[in-house]
């Protein structure tokens, strides 16, 4: 009886190298994926748009590292093609670049959709902390979120973010020096409180008790 005997070949140093850099390939792009959902869990909760700094040093990554991590994000909410050719849906956000820093944002083509939500089909009344937030910013206008803080005592990110996504208050400006955005109102408060214009609100003198830090001018 004859017994055929099979042959086992060690790897070659080829293929051993070959298998060595798709493990290395396979580590870094599971880092890499990493690093983008924790860029994206920043984002989502960010009222300001951040520097590619700031995002470095809440992750824990070198900048290089973070600034390819954002591209790859903005191709993704995109649909964009990937280097393996893979196209992803096109998300109904953007991660878009604004006064040096990156914030995620509704995609235009959705403004006219998620304005109507908000204001219609969404018609909660505000809280005691977003109206009086409110009426820091109507009186005081323009002015940072930061100063808004300052005069109520309290943290307002939360609130500031409810209002714009009312629609009652705006985006002005970026302070070039400070980098903070500043805020005022919308025509649909005018329309809400049935005024023509800010020149119409009542003065605060009487109905401040003794409390007028931070309206010293208005007063």
């Amino acid at each position: 009886m004859t017994i055929n005997h099979l042959t086992l070949q060690e790897p070659t140093t080829d293929t051993r190298l070959s298998a060595s850099k798709t493990d290395a390939a396979a580590s870094v792009s599971l880092e890499a994926h990493g690093l983008d959902r924790q860029l994206e869990a920043v984002l989502m909760v960010a009222d300001e748009p951040q520097g590619l700094v700031h995002l470095a040093t809440a992750v824990g990554r070198p900048i290089s590292d973070v600034a390819a991590s954002v591209a790859r994000l903005v191709a993704d909410f995109n649909g964009v093609a990937g280097p393996d050719g893979t196209r992803t849906i096109r998300r109904g956000f953007e991660l878009r670049e604004v006064a040096g820093g990156w914030r995620i944002y509704v995609r235009a083509t959705h403004d006219e959709l998620v304005t109507d939500f908000v204001l219609t089909q969404n018609p909660s009344r505000l809280s005691q902390a977003a109206l009086e937030t409110l009426a820091v910013i109507a009186y005081k206008q323009p002015i940072s979120r930061g100063q808004v803080a300052s005069i109520r005592a309290v943290n307002v990110d939360s609130v500031v973010r409810t209002l714009l996504g009312r629609g009652l208050v705006i985006e002005t400006f970026t302070d070039s020096e400070t980098g903070a955005i500043n805020y005022a109102t919308t025509d649909l408060l005018l329309t809400q409180l049935g005024i023509n214009s800010l020149d119409e609100l009542p003065h605060l003198s009487p109905l401040l008790d003794g409390g007028t830090d931070g309206f010293e001018d208005l007063l």
